[in-house]
């Protein structure tokens, strides 16, 4: 009898192959692959590492841990920390996993900077840069965004609204100068300065807008401040400027004039069209 090479499966095959289980059975399932039964039955009790492993992983090969409550707990508190909205080091993962090996009586327990990186990867961790801040969607986000598709679903079938005349408007919040929060330097060295213009904070508004057909209307920019800037800017660009720097009642109507109401057939308001914006203030009292 000839012998048969052992092949491996990576992630993504076996993920298939478990939604092929579920649906027909793992005989049924394991007959139509080529695969053995056993090795169905044991892909869908992995199915939990196997959706958070990369896809082309095909092995869970790797040091097991050393200390497995230890990092247990470990991955308990740092979850606790981040759902608190706190930040975590290394040195603090580091100082903390020492603190539970004494209350463990784990005399030889280091908690170097190698175990910190296996701990990492073990649990699915990693060090991340800072990013924004963003809104929790509502519990029933998914029926309303439904509701006003087929709402403007039918305004447009109603209307015969083209898509030239679907438009899209919001506003962006900018920064003079985006300062960065890493950069390479050489080793060892405890302080690590970067230098900023100062206008980190100093922010300003662009309004874009653009049609369903991909035409773009002429973009608004509100400058936080009470004079006009006496530069010269580019041709096609609406400026303009208030104490907050921000969309108003007012800045919505010059919008309205200078923006919305350039595209081609909209001065005259000859067809109907349709404006699509979120709730803010500005946007309903316009």
């Amino acid at each position: 009898m000839p012998k048969t090479r052992r092949q491996a499966y990576d992630a993504a095959y076996k993920l298939a192959a478990i939604d092929l289980a579920v649906e027909k059975g793992n005989r049924a399932a394991a007959q139509q692959i080529g695969v053995n039964e056993s090795m169905i039955r044991r892909w869908r009790k992995q199915r939990g590492e196997l959706v958070k492993c990369k896809k082309s992983t095909k092995a869970f090969r790797g040091c097991k841990a050393r200390w497995p409550q230890l990092e247990n707990e470990m991955e308990d508190w740092v979850n606790t920390q981040r759902a608190d909205g706190r930040g975590v080091s290394t040195v603090q993962l580091r100082l903390k996993a020492r603190t539970i090996a004494t209350r463990l009586k784990i005399d030889d327990f280091k908690g170097g900077q190698s175990w910190c990186c296996r701990f990492l990867r073990r649990k699915g961790l990693s060090l991340r840069a800072r990013t924004t801040l963003c809104q929790q969607l509502p519990p029933d986000f998914q029926e309303k965004m439904m509701s006003f598709r087929n709402y403007a679903q039918e305004q447009v079938a109603e209307n015969l609204i083209g898509p030239q005349n679907i438009i899209n408007m919001d506003e962006v919040p900018l920064t003079f100068d985006l300062p960065l929060t890493r950069t390479v330097n050489k080793k060892g060295e405890s302080s690590v300065a970067l230098k900023t213009t100062g206008h980190e904070k100093t922010h300003f508004t662009c309004v874009l807008s653009c049609t369903a057909s991909g035409e773009k209307l002429p973009p608004m920019v509100i400058f936080k401040r009470i004079t006009m800037p006496k530069e010269k800017f580019p041709r096609g660009i609406v400026v303009q400027v208030n104490k907050k720097g921000w969309m108003d009642e007012k800045m919505m109507d010059t919008w309205l004039t200078e923006c919305y109401g350039k595209r081609p057939g909209g001065f005259f308001r000859r067809t109907k069209a349709l404006l699509v914006m979120d709730s803010m203030r500005a946007h309903i009292m316009c």
